[in-house]
């Protein structure tokens, strides 16, 4: 088995995706015409999808107030302090930056809306066997 995507039920999914496309890169693989206006995202690598959507069947999580160690979407970067700034600049927040005995670095932001987000520098792949 592989994964094909991670839901997350957001409060704007519309507007949601529309900064992770402008700010993180990633795409609109699918953006359904329903009343939960559900997008589906894909990187560059086209392997994996993130549904974002708001389903009212439940409540959206309270992403603001939970800890970044209990959910975090972790993304690969280049350079961690320059995306950083860019995404503080389009109005994401820092919570965090740890720097690992491995030279990895990963520093914790918070999307507008409150979802951490952890750009991850590895000094060792992890993806890689």
């Amino acid at each position: 088995m592989r994964f094909e995507h991670l839901a997350l039920n957001v409060a704007e999914p519309k507007a949601m995706a529309a900064w992770y496309c402008q700010h993180l890169g990633l795409r609109v693989r699918r953006a359904l015409p329903d009343q939960a206006q559900t997008h589906f995202l894909v990187d560059d690598s086209d392997q994996m999808m993130l549904e974002i959507y708001c389903n009212p069947a439940d409540q959206v999580p309270d992403y603001p107030n939970m800890h970044p160690l209990l959910l975090h979407l972790a993304l690969v970067s280049v350079d961690p302090y320059a995306d950083s700034k860019r995404l503080q600049q389009a109005g994401a927040q820092q919570v965090d930056e740890v720097n690992l005995a491995d030279g990895s670095l990963l520093v914790m932001l918070r999307d507008p809306w409150g979802l951490a987000l952890q750009l991850c520098r590895r000094g060792a792949a992890l993806n890689q066997a």
